[in-house]
This record gives structure tokens, C-alpha cells and sequence, in this order.
């Protein structure tokens, strides 16, 4: 896997000979639960290594050092694992929990960390809507990240209510992500966030033009967020 490695080592992180094993597996998994279900449209390894593990990791960028060494991060809408499973196989001493509401997925990521041989991992399975109001999630966590889940606007109101005062959420982006951010701001401070600051991720990593929008935690989310499920994207703040 020299892409992911030569990747990795320009984002400041180098991957151990155990984890590039756990890399491998991670991979064959993927593609031979892939031919049965559908988890991905990415099904090429090479493209497995760049545009699934690659991309997670450049989200190890905006979390902070503690974190890394034993905090906590929550990966909402979670699909086949992407950033979460890439960023604690790269740091193991991190509890990370997963949420997807799709069954099939579910058991894959039981089973992927079971045959990665992962600690510390926790698998939720329910719409982020009903699980942020559960009283061992709400405002439990260091981090929280998402990728391709929603529009910051509505993502703000399906992930913030997860994130810690003090925490930080982590978005990695495409693209021009001015006029999002700017339709977002209302509800970023609504639910509790400051404002956003976007980090470039540097364009030898992966290429393109792509960033990490990161929202600090400033204040509690009020409770009445998130709204019932499909709301939150069908009538953002």
C-alpha cells in the first residue's frame, strides 16, 4: 500500500508494519462483503487505499493531540467505516463509536472490527436523530466527524448534539465550501457551535481542492435538537 503510506507520511503520521496488516484485512473485507451487498461504489483496492483510508485519515489533522492518546471520537453515519476504523487503526489508544442506521452495514462493521482485532470500538445502529437525545451519547464526545453525510447546515444539527462544550467537529469537505458555510452559520450557532474554520488539506495528499471544516463546541445544544429523523436535512435550521 505505498499510496496510503507515502500519503500518510505527508499528513505527519507513519503506519506501522501491524497496521498496514490491518489495512490489508480491512480491504479484503470490504471487497468480499462488497460482491454480496452493496457497502461501496469504490471497488478498486487502489482506489480503496486513496479515497476511503487516505481521505479518512487527512481528518487526523484537525484532532487534537490528547484525543489521539485517549479521548474520544464519534463517527456519525459511519457507512462501511469511513474516517472512524482508518483513524483507530492509526491511533489505537482512542475509543471511537460508529453510528449507522443501515442494517447491512452494521454487521459489516461488527465484523470488520472483530477481524481487525479492534479495542475500544462501539457500534450503534439508529438514525443519528434518535441517538444524539440517548443519555450515554449526548454530549459525550471529544469529536465528532462525518463525510458526505449532509450539507454543513443540516449537519450541523445531526452531529453537534453528540460533540462535548469544549469538543470539536470535523468535516472534511470538497470544494468552495464559502457559500455553505455562510447559509450555515445560523444554525452552527443555534446548536451550540462557533464560528467555523475551515483547514486546507495540502493538495499533495490527495489532490483537488479539499479542506476540514472544523466547529468547536461553545455551548450545551438545546434540547429540542435534533428534530425527528429526516427533518434536520428536509428543513435545515
Amino acid at each position: 500500500m505505498r499510496r496510503l503510506t507515502e500519503g500518510a507520511r505527508r499528513l505527519g503520521l507513519v503506519i506501522t508494519a501491524e497496521q498496514l496488516q490491518q489495512f490489508h484485512c480491512y480491504q479484503r473485507v470490504l471487497l468480499d462483503w462488497n460482491r454480496r451487498t452493496n457497502l461501496t461504489a469504490i471497488t478498486q483496492p487502489r482506489d480503496i487505499e486513496e479515497f476511503h483510508f487516505l481521505d479518512a485519515l487527512t481528518v487526523a489533522l484537525a484532532i487534537p493531540g490528547a484525543v489521539k492518546g485517549g479521548g474520544s471520537l464519534i463517527d456519525v453515519g459511519t457507512g462501511a467505516g469511513f474516517p472512524g476504523l482508518p483513524l483507530k487503526v492509526c491511533f489505537p489508544a482512542m475509543n471511537v463509536t460508529l453510528v449507522e442506521a443501515t442494517a447491512k452495514k452494521v454487521r459489516f462493521l461488527e465484523h470488520v472490527v472483530d477481524a481487525l482485532g479492534l479495542s475500544g470500538v462501539t457500534v450503534w445502529a439508529g438514525r443519528a436523530e434518535a441517538l444524539a437525545h440517548s443519555p450515554d451519547l449526548r454530549e459525550r464526545f471529544d469529536v465528532v466527524v462525518a463525510r458526505a453525510l449532509a450539507p454543513l447546515r443540516a449537519l450541523a444539527e445531526l452531529t453537534l448534539p453528540f460533540c462535548k462544550v469544549g469538543g470539536v467537529g470535523v468535516f472534511p469537505k470538497k470544494g468552495d465550501v464559502r457559500q455553505e458555510l455562510a447559509e450555515a452559520d445560523q444554525a452552527v450557532r443555534e446548536l451550540g457551535g462557533s464560528r467555523p474554520e475551515v483547514r486546507a488539506v495540502p493538495e499533495e495528499v490527495l489532490g483537488g481542492q479539499r479542506a476540514l471544516v472544523l466547529v468547536g463546541k461553545a455551548t450545551p445544544t438545546p434540547l429540542r435538537y435534533p428534530r425527528r429523523p429526516g427533518i434536520p436535512e428536509k428543513r435545515p435550521l
